[in-house]
């Protein structure tokens, strides 16, 4: 099973990048989804969330307080304490999930997330793809998308990577300045490429 990484910014289009992979087949895990998902049904999680930024965090029904923990994390500069919870669990979880698709048949198995590439390189990727865009575009995008003001969007984008500073660490970058369609014809285009490599 080959097994990429998918990342950019906010508005890069990397999740259109991996839809268009889905499509065709590929499983990809969504990081931001499925890290939003254990910390509602992983007890453990939950429980060093709790110790952590008070049981707030959670409502009296055991559902995560989103609102609370956006204000909690990004808006007090603790961002780095939320995701140092989540995250070893997150990518415990998902090389967990990976051999449950591998034994599957599974021949192309993808992890999107906006922090890949925090620590390095991952060892277990045998392929990189780093999509990016000019950062004009990829305000207009999230803008569209997101109903954020400009400030939140421009915030929400200092927290994230420098990706020009890390595309030595990826085997693809794709540039998305133009149309979804020319996006999604580099998607194709990089899956078949892979497969063909292997």
């Amino acid at each position: 099973m080959i097994k990429a990484g998918i990342t950019g910014g906010i508005g890069s289009g990397k999740t259109t990048f991996c839809k268009e992979w889905e499509k065709l087949g590929a499983f990809v895990l969504f990081a931001d989804d499925f890290a939003k998902k254990l910390m509602q049904e992983d007890e453990e999680l939950q429980h060093k969330i709790k110790q952590v930024f008070g049981n707030e965090s959670y409502d009296a029904n055991g559902n995560l307080n989103r609102p609370y923990l956006a204000q909690e994390s990004f808006q007090k500069g603790r961002v780095e304490e939320l995701n140092n919870l989540v995250h070893p669990v997150l990518w415990d979880r998902a090389a967990v999930l990976a051999k449950e698709k591998e034994r599957e048949g599974v021949e192309v198995f993808a992890k999107e997330a906006a922090i890949l590439l925090s620590n390095g390189r991952p060892k277990d990727l045998d392929y990189v793809i780093i999509v990016m865009a000019d950062e004009d575009e990829r305000i207009e995008r999230t803008l569209e998308r997101d109903h954020a003001t400009e400030q939140e969007i421009r915030n929400r984008m200092d927290k994230q990577p420098d990706f020009e500073s890390l595309t030595h660490l990826a085997d693809f970058v794709v540039f998305n300045n133009g149309s979804e369609d020319e996006l999604k014809d580099k998607a194709v285009q990089i899956l078949e490429e892979i497969k063909s490599v292997g």
